[in-house]
């Protein structure tokens, strides 16, 4: 999905959404000012509970210390925490934050990150990298952080509510093939 579908989406969603207006698809300059901010801070916390796998192969030398900020480098995401790492000996040092490698070698770095951060530079193309049950619920988040400041009715409090009530219900597992076996053969 692309942040242009989403933004329509929830500007409908919260009655803001004007067809005519190709550019924001908003009349409402408060709004159209905040879009994409919230929009990266729901997906950030989004990201936190079904979380964004990826891997990484470093080259180390003993006595490097490899921090998120070096795998950032190489992946042009943020980190947030490592998962499993294998090849070259090392340990972990700040509370699995940093880890000291002890030997040369190739690092095989398994990690959470979160998604590209929405900026001016990418919007135009930007496309969403969380599944499908996430996008579904994000519209709520993000409706909800929009009107929260706005007293006149409680619709920010009904969106906050169904948004939390949403996200209780995520399956933090990725959904994985299944295969039967009967009587010693694959079906």
């Amino acid at each position: 999905m692309t942040l242009t579908e989403k933004k329509k989406d929830i500007l409908k969603l919260i009655e803001e959404y004007d067809k005519d207006n190709n550019t924001d698809y908003t009349n409402d300059p408060d709004i159209k000012e905040k879009m994409n901010s919230v929009i990266n801070h729901i997906q950030y916390e989004l990201a936190r509970i079904k979380k964004l796998p990826d891997y990484i192969e470093m080259e180390v030398k003993k006595g490097d210390l490899i921090k998120f900020s070096d795998i950032t480098k190489y992946k042009e995401y943020e980190v947030y925490q490592l998962s499993t790492v294998k090849g070259a000996k090392y340990e972990y040092k700040a509370d699995g934050t940093i880890i000291k490698c002890l030997e040369d070698g190739i690092l095989e770095i398994d990690f959470y990150r979160y998604p590209v951060r929405i900026t001016e530079e990418n919007a135009a193309d930007y496309k969403f990298e969380l599944s499908d049950d996430v996008l579904e619920i994000m519209d709520y988040g993000v409706a909800g952080d929009l009107l929260k400041s706005d007293v006149s009715n409680a619709y920010g409090n009904v969106y906050a509510n169904r948004y939390e009530q949403m996200k209780q219900q995520l399956d933090i597992r990725y959904n994985t093939g299944s295969i039967t076996i009967v009587e010693g053969a694959v079906v």
